[in-house]
């Protein structure tokens, strides 16, 4: 078999590759690869271990040759992938849900903070040496304990993000597809509409996946809907957010503050977003934990070996090729 993985991955991943294909290859540099490279590596291939800054579409795979049976993707998120060319070809696609769940959605909550008690700028101000004794009107930000948290999006991450407001006696409003009975029960959260979230909330946090439904679904009339005092937090997708509106609703105090971990044209940052102090960006670091990031390749070396042997993944994202387009 024919093994390509497009980057360094943590070792438990390739400890568990190595034992079954001691040969597999590799990009040696924690890079991505350009498109061409990525391109100059795949024919031939029986597995392609992803990651979601890696674009796999019909070109790809058609370069790739009709033997290639499975592209584990390391991420829980999948919209790098065509998933309806994958499927025409009968490529499985596998994904790693639930490991990231609670990193995600610490990190959340550290993006919630961080923006609302001014952190970052509080510590960049005294790291420059300004910090010339305690004032009465220094730095002064959100409170967070009795507001209330409104969550687009209570799947798997958003509900634990709720779920996590306990602590702060909040109240909780939530927008979803679907009714999630256990949230209301654990939290008292009620489930509105988007628009009545987006005037209610003080901290309103994103948790939605990256469909043509939500490609700037927070946008510049969105964003006149939130209060003046209300923070904005993203660790989706970064296209859910519109940057250009967003920088200029922060610019002219619509919304009070915001703290994203994702960006529209990533790695890119929209520039106007860069020169504003009322908002925290983190490079795209929400699973970043030890445990969290080994058991995402653990996952998807997993999902690789398991394509690779004729058998089902665990985590196959696109079902329909099962038994229909298998090879």
């Amino acid at each position: 078999m024919k093994i390509f993985v497009t980057r360094p991955i943590p070792q438990a991943g390739l400890d568990i590759l190595r034992k079954a294909y001691p040969h597999f290859q590799m990009n040696m540099e924690d890079r991505v690869l350009t498109r061409d490279e990525l391109l100059s590596t795949v024919p031939g291939l029986d597995g392609l271990l992803s990651l979601l800054t890696d674009r796999i579409d019909a070109e790809l795979l058609d370069v790739a040759g009709p033997q290639l049976k499975i592209v584990a993707n390391h991420a829980v998120g999948f919209d790098n992938v065509d998933l309806k060319a994958a499927t025409e070809r009968g490529v499985l696609i596998t994904n790693t849900p639930g490991v990231l769940t609670d990193a995600t959605a610490d990190h959340a909550w550290a993006l919630l903070f961080a923006v609302a008690r001014r952190i970052p700028e509080s510590e960049n101000f005294l790291r420059a040496g300004k910090f010339k004794g305690w004032g009465p009107l220094m730095f002064l930000g959100g409170d967070v304990t009795g507001r209330t948290l409104g969550v687009v999006g209570a799947g798997r991450i958003g509900h634990h993000m709720a779920l996590r407001s306990r602590g702060f006696n909040m109240r909780v409003l939530y927008t979803d597809e679907f009714v999630n009975t256990t949230l209301e029960q654990e939290v008292g959260a009620r489930k509105v509409g988007l628009d009545e979230l987006l005037r209610e909330a003080d901290f309103v946090s994103l948790h939605v996946p990256l469909l043509p439904s939500t490609r700037h679904l927070i946008n510049a009339t969105s964003l006149r809907k939130m209060k003046p005092t209300a923070y904005l937090i993203n660790t989706s997708r970064g296209p859910v957010i519109d940057e250009a509106a967003l920088a200029e609703a922060l610019r002219a105090g619509i919304i009070a503050g915001a703290a994203l971990d994702v960006f529209e044209n990533e790695p890119a940052v929209y520039p106007g977003l860069l020169e504003l102090d009322n908002i925290v960006l983190t490079p795209h670091t929400a699973s970043a934990t030890i445990a969290t990031r080994s058991n995402m390749a653990t996952m998807a070396a997993n999902n690789l070996l398991a394509g690779l042997r004729g058998e089902r993944p665990e985590n196959l994202v696109n079902t329909e090729v099962w038994g229909k387009h298998r090879r």
